[in-house]
């Protein structure tokens, strides 16, 4: 597959609407994330609509140059965009981006969000040399459910949860982000637009035309993220495992390691069949925060994680 081409950033110092642009934060196929500042001096990120297989940017020209034949396929994302934008300024939860406002210019759209400091889990992940403890992964993702909860009750998919998407605040506390692949899924008719999504985290439905997605799709790549924090990385990817699973399952992989209810409950969230999954964050929720913690012993949290014996040769 033919790489797509990289779109130039907007200047530093580009003035856009009330915002003054610092520097480009991230790029990705979809999008371009700016740092930049409000009329007050505030930091703030920006995300800007631009897809680099149907549009470009020629030198400092803000504009995007879209082709004829690509023109209806470039409006109806944005429109998308744009309405995502809408319904995301109208969540303000502490564990979901906060969007601040959302606008139309240079013929394309933009999303203006608190700019968090922190770093992503991703790096986290990276960084942390040693396994990362229970007590730290059951938290961050206790709370980033209830954002991915009220998400899902806003009627909306993340459809790219995965750990560089999910920002540790410098307290600690996780917040979902780049909601770029975002669709209104849970009315009826399904989705309206295909998703972009990250090999080894995106569920199996979301690579196969037709197939019903919801909930359940977000919850497969939960656990996944659940795994790549044990593993250190993604684990296999889906159309993979589709043709031959070979994902060794994490109660037996960590067995030694983990609380068996975790273990569980990654590899229920892992299944290939959407209906052998949970159907809701609420039944995650359960198990990670304490309907089956009264199982584990209290004491085991408090200290590090056994070390795994060497496997007999």
């Amino acid at each position: 597959m033919p790489q797509q081409p990289i779109n130039p950033p907007l200047p530093a110092n580009f003035q856009l609407e009330d915002y003054r642009i610092e520097r480009q934060l991230s790029l990705g196929g979809f999008s371009i994330v700016y740092l930049a500042h409000d009329a007050q001096d505030m930091p703030v990120a920006i995300k800007e609509y631009l897809p680099a297989r149907l549009a470009r940017r020629i030198g400092d020209n803000p504009v995007p140059v879209v082709e004829a034949e690509h023109q209806a396929a470039f409006n109806q994302g944005m429109q998308s965009f744009f309405e995502e934008g809408r319904i995301l300024a109208s969540l303000d939860h502490p564990n979901v981006v906060r969007v601040l406002n959302f606008f139309r210019a240079n013929q394309t759209a933009y999303l203006v969000m608190r700019y968090e400091r922190g770093r992503t889990l991703q790096e986290h992940i990276q960084k942390h040399r040693g396994e990362l403890g229970e007590s730290f992964i059951r938290e961050v993702f206790v709370r980033l459910l209830n954002g991915l909860r009220e998400v899902h009750m806003h009627k909306l998919l993340h459809l790219d949860i995965k750990p560089a998407n999910i920002y540790l605040r410098s307290d600690g506390h996780p917040v979902l982000l780049d909601f770029g692949a975002t669709r209104q899924g849970l009315g009826e008719g399904g989705l309206s637009f295909s998703a972009v999504h990250t090999r080894g985290f995106a569920a199996p439905e979301q690579m196969l035309p037709g197939e019903a997605q919801g909930p359940w799709t977000d919850i497969y790549a939960v656990g996944a993220t659940l795994y790549a924090c044990l593993a250190k990385g993604a684990p296999l990817s889906a159309d993979l495992r589709m043709q031959k699973d070979e994902l060794e399952p994490a109660q037996q992989r960590w067995r030694k390691k983990y609380s068996p209810q975790m273990l569980e409950l990654i590899d229920w969230c892992m299944q290939l069949p959407t209906g052998m999954r949970p159907q809701s964050v609420f039944a995650l929720q359960k198990v990670l925060n304490g309907e089956l913690l009264d199982l584990v012993d209290p004491a085991w949290f408090e200290k590090p994680a056994p070390a795994k014996p060497a496997e007999p040769s």
